[in-house]
């Protein structure tokens, strides 16, 4: 078999498999942060959803774009350098989009967090308004 050809077919299966597997773990564990931030289970499950949707299109569109910077490898050991490096590419791919939902996420969380505080806030009498607590960050 051509070691171009099983590069692409261990890269293609292992990509697949990785994004897949880290897709549904983080979209079965996100579900409770999820509802939490949202304070509404259908609609923390639409968004889980859909996270996981664009989740397996960016990385799989991702991998499948990297499949074109492996060259034609000459000997065994290039493949294994060839596809040892496109798959942490594409590690470093599913890294970077967890932290960006979770960035994204902790900014959504802060905002419900300051709505509830102010909301709480002012429901108080204004005599114990000025011993309140100050806000969470």
């Amino acid at each position: 078999m051509d070691l171009s050809l099983a590069l692409y077919l261990v890269y293609v299966l292992t990509s697949v498999a990785m994004t897949v597997y880290v897709g549904r773990t983080l979209h079965h564990n996100g579900r409770r942060f999820l509802v939490d931030v949202m304070a509404d289970e259908g609609l923390a499950d639409s968004v889980n959803h859909l996270l996981l949707v664009g989740f397996y299109l960016v990385n799989l569109g991702a991998a499948a774009l990297l499949i074109n910077t492996a060259g034609s490898p000459i000997t065994a050991a290039d493949t294994v350098k060839t596809l040892v490096t496109m798959l942490g590419l594409v590690l470093l791919t599913l890294g970077a989009l967890h932290f960006g939902n979770l960035a994204v996420l902790h900014r959504v969380r802060r905002s419900t967090q300051a709505r509830n505080y102010a909301e709480w806030y002012y429901r108080q009498p204004p005599e114990q308004r000025q011993a309140s607590p100050a806000p969470l960050h």
